[in-house]
């Protein structure tokens, strides 16, 4: 099954494979594939750009970027600030559409017949109350569950304080196992040279 050949679809091969792998039979994936199919069309992912106002609002504010450097498996690199949101001042319908092109910007840079998934960095340097979105996180999860399965290779996190703790079993309740194990706290520089070089992470965003 190739959907490629038609501009309406947007699987090929290795896209068919993640959803196989995701969900784990052929009638599943390929009832999630119909969904993704509907909701890409539905929510006019091809047509999101970095004109658009809200996105370009977003990218100015540097909520998240997608970085010009790769982690040490050539995955492309998504940085999260957390010190640049507070969700007192989001909409949160804005926000998960410029989450979905980021998601859409990342997956582009994949050399997918040798790495096919992401790197997520959620940089909690300055974190505080005020910055956690706990909407905005289950929609990600959604996404990534439902849209863009078998997408996220690691997720890192760095800078966690204590008071970070208490959210995460929250996020941790909502994620599957798999997907929990993927998630890696990160505390020291040596650490985190084993999954890429700190240089890469930009100090001013």
């Amino acid at each position: 099954l190739i959907f490629d050949a038609d501009p309406e679809q947007f699987h090929n091969d290795l896209s068919l494979a993640r959803y196989l792998r995701a969900f784990q039979s052929v009638d599943s994936a390929f009832q999630a594939i119909l969904k993704t199919n509907k909701w890409r069309k539905e929510y006019g992912v091809q047509s999101i750009s970095a004109e658009d106002p809200i996105i370009k609002k977003n990218l100015e504010s540097k909520k998240a970027v997608v970085l010009g450097h790769r982690d040490f498996q050539g995955r492309p690199v998504i940085y999260i600030p957390a010190r640049n949101h507070n969700v007192n001042q989001r909409h949160i319908d804005e926000l998960t559409r410029f989450i979905v092109y980021i998601l859409e910007q990342a997956c582009k840079k994949c050399f997918e017949e040798v790495i096919d998934n992401l790197c997520i960095i959620f940089d909690l340097k300055d974190f505080g109350m005020n910055s956690m979105d706990y909407q905005l996180v289950k929609n990600l999860i959604w996404l990534l569950s439902r849209h863009y399965p078998e997408r996220l290779g690691i997720c890192l996190i760095i800078n966690a304080p204590a008071i970070f703790s208490g959210c995460w079993s929250i996020i941790k309740g909502w994620l599957h196992e798999v997907t929990a194990s993927k998630v890696v706290f990160v505390n020291t520089e040596q650490d985190l040279l084993k999954y890429i070089h700190p240089d890469i992470l930009p100090d001013n965003v």
